[in-house]
């Protein structure tokens, strides 16, 4: 997968720019102008594509997953 397609990906998945560029390995100017660059192309923002709210980290689930099944416990 090319970078630009990576950050296609990352962008509907409703990542930010700086947190793209820091999964990339890239600079965060790179990851805005490709966004540019793909709302240029389809001729609609990219971000219209995001989801309504942002996705969970795997660390912010397990600490969920985590407090469910104490309070399952505890009923």
């Amino acid at each position: 997968m090319s970078t630009r397609d990576a950050i296609a990906a990352l962008v509907r998945d409703g990542h930010s720019d700086a947190s793209i560029a820091l999964r990339l390995g890239c600079d965060r100017s790179t990851v805005g102008k490709t966004r540019r660059a793909l709302d240029k192309e389809t001729g609609r923002r990219v971000d219209d594509y995001r989801p309504k709210r942002m996705p969970t980290s795997p660390a912010q689930q397990a600490a969920n997953r985590a407090r469910l099944l104490e309070a399952l416990k505890a009923a």
